[in-house]
């Protein structure tokens, strides 16, 4: 799905100029559920902007299902990442003044799907995901948890095959964050391919295969036992 080759971004201000990613190179394959670990500022964000088509890199070759993206402008990125990317934030990200309901029902909006096809996908994955009884409540009325279910079925609802998410459980407690990584690993057997930047070595166990990244280099990978999920 994914395939990169000495893939690099540089950062550029009056003064300083710093190379967020260097020679980057690896791939990805339909279906699996990679981690990608290492400390602030080793270039994670960057590279999950550049996989996501939100950031363009400086050099190299980004392969997205055979197409070659990298030179693609905003409009060309856009396009592409409307269809096939779903994104789960670490602050959730919803609107406040929109239900449960709402939140997830719009990319649907964006993508111009119709409203009795809307209801009837939304009112599906709520539960599927298990917030069928919040589905009018707001996201204040919501744990922490519970809001990162709703952003979670947010990036899913118009089924992309690659699900890009940033310290999805990084403002959880430990139940809820268990909870959360249940459910990826849950969507990940269903076939969604799912990338996922974290500083927990815990959450990573969760994947199929973790890449470790120091100052802009990939200066490790691992196949992952996973954990039994919990009952």
């Amino acid at each position: 799905m994914i395939k990169l080759e000495k893939l690099t971004k540089v950062y550029r201000t009056d003064e300083i100029e710093s190379t967020a990613l260097n020679q980057v190179s690896f791939e990805i394959r339909e279906g699996e559920f990679v981690s990608v670990m290492g400390p602030s500022g080793c270039g994670k964000s960057t590279l999950l902007n550049v996989l996501g088509l939100l950031d363009r890199p400086e050099s190299g070759s980004y392969l997205f299902q055979g197409v070659e993206v990298a030179k693609f402008n905003e409009k060309e990125r856009a396009s592409l990442r409307k269809q096939n990317i779903g994104f789960v934030f670490q602050n959730f990200n919803l609107i406040d003044e929109l239900t449960v309901f709402e939140n997830i029902e719009l990319p649907l909006i964006y993508n111009k799907i119709a409203p009795g096809e809307r209801k009837k996908r939304v009112s599906e994955l709520i539960e599927k995901i298990g917030i069928t009884s919040r589905a009018s409540h707001y996201p204040q009325q919501l744990s922490g948890g519970q809001q990162q279910r709703v952003a979670v079925a947010r990036a899913l609802i118009t089924r992309p095959p690659l699900i890009l998410a940033d310290e999805p459980t990084g403002n959880l407690d430990s139940k809820n964050g268990n909870e959360v990584m249940e459910l990826l690993v849950e969507l990940n057997k269903d076939g969604t391919t799912i990338v996922m930047v974290t500083h927990s070595a815990h959450d990573a166990s969760y994947s199929s295969r973790t890449i470790n990244l120091m100052d802009g280099h990939i200066v490790s990978g691992k196949r992952n036992e996973k954990p039994e999920l919990q009952v």
